[in-house]
């Protein structure tokens, strides 16, 4: 197995682009990997490029006639079938939407492959993490669900248990939708309440399917306003105790990057120093539970395209690469340079937004007055027992 890590990465998944007025603003990838460059790290991992998934891929997950739909829609974006979640307000038509779909999706899938075949330990694809498109349709920006695909590739390859742990702020349903009724892939998300944010799903009380799927889901239902400590009292309160039980023989990480106070869509007030300590946890994670430490890291939403995303998914890389990006480094100008050249905007000028990060643990004690300790608490009385855990 090599010792580094894979980034997988094509210039032209920035081609995934909905137009000028939708909030995915493609400029998001394109200023993440100019910011890995900038920190050096294509050079301490690997830069690989995959081909797009083709349909026998796509099927593994997505219904042939959705895939044909996506592809009509395609070639002709005027002509999109809306009831497949096409030329949507969330999801426009645009030429060479399959193509561009097809792409992030087969960076995913190849990242998976590489890792179950012990290429590398650990993969990132954060063009990936479009978590919420079903089996017969686009939702929530997302066209082809890579995330689901990936894992649906590593069943297919023989794994017995992987274990998906999404941190968006939106409830990771196209994911547990797929493998809700298998009990080989535990999902795990925590999301800002579904009571006031897309896709009204991710309740505690989603468990998977009755019978072998029961207990395959978890869900952390997150007050609005939810900032560094509670977030990662959360995480740690839920996401640690599962892996330890489920032993996945590979990790499966989405990172979203719009829990972060800055994100315009969404409540949480999460900084860029939490979603950083978040990373190094599920890292730490795949390193002490999955046998040769497999672990796929994919993105996902968030929409402080220039502030936020660049750093948080450039931290991500960096941790992967086992060349962690220090916090409190200065950016390199070249990279300020490109952000004004690309947005007109000025860029952030550190690594981080200045904050101390830290929790208190589950174990402290729970307080019954706490918003976010109820939360937390509806999920393990949720999930836990089904697992044979204590709640």
């Amino acid at each position: 197995m090599s010792g580094r890590a894979l980034l997988m990465w094509d210039e032209a998944v920035t081609r995934y682009d909905f137009g000028s007025s939708h909030p995915m603003d493609p400029v998001r990838l394109a200023l993440t990997m100019g910011l890995v460059r900038a920190y050096g790290l294509d050079k301490q991992v690997d830069v690989v490029a995959a081909p797009p998934a083709g349909d026998s891929t796509l099927r593994l997950v997505h219904r042939q006639d959705y895939v044909d739909a996506v592809r009509a829609a395609s070639a002709d974006p005027g002509a999109a079938d809306a009831s497949y979640g096409l030329g949507t307000m969330d999801d426009p038509a645009f030429a060479g939407m399959h193509e561009a779909s097809a792409l992030i999706a087969g960076q995913s899938v190849a990242a998976a492959e590489a890792v179950w075949a012990g290429e590398a330990a650990h993969a990132v694809n954060f063009a990936g993490g479009l978590h919420h498109a079903m089996p017969g349709g686009a939702a929530g920006f997302c066209i082809y669900n890579d995330a689901a695909l990936a894992i649906a590739r590593l069943l297919e390859l023989g794994a017995e248990r992987v274990a998906y742990v999404d941190v968006d702020v939106h409830h990771g349903d196209g994911v547990q939708a797929a493998f809700w009724e298998d009990p080989r892939v535990l999902t795990i998300s925590l999301h800002e309440h579904p009571r006031l944010l897309f896709p009204g799903t991710g309740w505690p009380e989603e468990t998977g399917a009755a019978g072998a799927g029961e207990g395959s889901a978890v869900n952390v239902a997150l007050p609005a306003g939810t900032g560094d400590e509670g977030w990662l009292r959360a995480f740690h309160a839920v996401v640690p105790e599962l892996i330890a039980d489920f032993r996945p023989q590979v990790l499966v990480t989405q990172h979203g990057a719009d829990t972060h106070f800055e994100d315009p869509l969404a409540h949480l007030a999460v900084s860029l120093d939490a979603q950083r300590a978040v990373q190094a946890a599920c890292h730490s994670l795949a390193h002490e539970y999955v046998e040769g430490a497999k672990w796929v890291a994919l993105g996902g939403g968030g929409y402080a395209v220039v502030d936020v995303v660049p750093r948080s998914w450039t931290h991500l890389v960096g941790i992967a690469g086992h060349a962690p990006v220090d916090p409190e480094s200065v950016i390199p100008a070249s990279w300020r340079d490109e952000v004004f050249a690309r947005t007109r905007e000025l860029g952030p000028g550190r690594m981080t937004d200045g904050r101390t990060v830290s929790w208190r643990s589950w174990d402290a004690g729970y307080d019954p007055a706490d918003r976010l300790d109820q939360a937390v608490l509806a999920a393990r009385r949720a999930a836990f027992p089904l697992r044979g855990l204590l709640a």
